[in-house]
Order: structure tokens, then C-alpha cells, then sequence
């Protein structure tokens, strides 16, 4: 199979069910989206050697791929019948691994200053990365009609949502393994 098929040099892509749609079309910017934050999540990944956090982040890049599929179909399509359902569960896993992480680390009384380790600002890239996905789900929910398709995205959203928690907690756990001090913002006094 070739990479490349020359069907969209005319400025549309191809859905999943098979729909041209132009390559600004609201499903193709989010699914963009988070194929990015896909990407940033696999490069946080790569760039840890060791421990529990790496087989997180792939469980994170393929629920992300999953839900890649889901944003890839637009209302009624007949494929929708063949994905599998996301789960409450994938979003209490992800407040499951918060919370253990939240009890190993000291309590926060200051902003952090996103950095720290290498591998801790990536992982504050991501989040970021992460809550505009949140944001381009957001907006394609409100123009998506009630039905079981509009709540599949909107298990994307609150997925997303708390997906930005536990990379902003990550991003600590990364600092602490390493022994890098977080950076606190002071507030400046006008």
C-alpha cells in the first residue's frame, strides 16, 4: 500500500465511514488535534527508561488512538455500530493513577512553573496540548445532536480533561524521580 494517494490534493480527506470532508472540516482539525497530542504523549514515552509511567503512557496512546476513531465518523454513520464503546472506566483508571501519584508527592501550595527535567516539560507540552484538544472537542459537541454518538464524544471530553490532571501530575512524579526541583511562580507585587 502506498502513503501517499493523491486524494487530497484538491483540499478534502476521507473519514473513516468513507465522507469527503475539506481538511478544515471541524472533525478533521480535532482528530488532528489529538493525533498531536498522540505524538507528544509517544515522545514522553520514549524519553523515559524505566517504570510504571511508560506502560501508562501507552495505555494513554491507545485509548487516544481509539478515540481518534470515534472523532474520524460523523453522526449516523453505520461504522459507529462496529467501534468499541469508550468506557467510564478509562477515565477512572486515569483518576486512579492521580490519585496514587498525588499521594506520593508533597502537597502543592504554589503555581508550578511548567519545566523542570527534559522530560518533565515535555509532559507539560503535552498537557497543554491536551486542554486545546479539550477545547476542539468542546466546540464539536455543541454542534453534535443528542444521541449515543454526542456521548461517546463527550466521554472524549471528560477523558481529555482529566488526561491534562494526570500529565500536569506526571509532569511532578518525573521531577521527583530525577531529583529536579519544580520551579514555583512568585507573583510580583505592582
Amino acid at each position: 500500500m502506498k502513503v501517499y494517494t493523491k486524494t487530497g490534493d484538491s483540499g478534502t480527506t476521507a473519514l473513516l465511514g468513507g465522507e469527503r470532508v475539506s481538511k478544515y472540516h471541524p472533525h478533521i482539525v480535532v482528530y488532528g488535534e489529538l493525533d498531536e497530542l498522540n505524538s507528544l504523549v509517544g515522545m514522553l514515552h520514549a524519553s523515559l527508561t524505566t517504570g510504571t509511567e511508560r506502560e501508562f503512557l501507552l495505555g494513554v496512546q491507545a485509548d487516544l488512538f481509539q478515540m481518534g476513531a470515534w472523532l474520524a465518523l460523523l453522526p449516523g454513520s453505520p461504522l459507529i455500530e462496529r467501534l468499541a464503546p469508550l468506557r467510564e472506566e478509562q477515565v477512572r483508571q486515569l483518576e486512579e493513577q492521580i490519585d496514587i501519584w498525588q499521594g506520593e508527592l508533597p502537597e502543592l501550595k504554589s503555581f508550578v512553573l511548567p519545566g523542570g527535567d527534559s522530560s518533565a516539560a515535555l509532559a507539560h507540552l503535552a498537557r497543554t496540548v491536551c486542554r486545546r484538544t479539550e477545547r476542539g472537542v468542546c466546540q464539536l459537541l455543541d454542534a453534535l445532536p443528542e444521541g449515543a454518538y454526542r456521548i461517546q464524544i463527550q466521554r472524549v471530553a471528560v477523558y481529555l480533561n482529566r488526561l491534562s490532571d494526570a500529565l500536569f501530575m506526571l509532569a511532578r512524579v518525573i521531577n521527583v524521580m530525577r531529583g529536579v526541583s519544580e520551579n514555583v511562580w512568585h507573583p510580583v507585587a505592582h
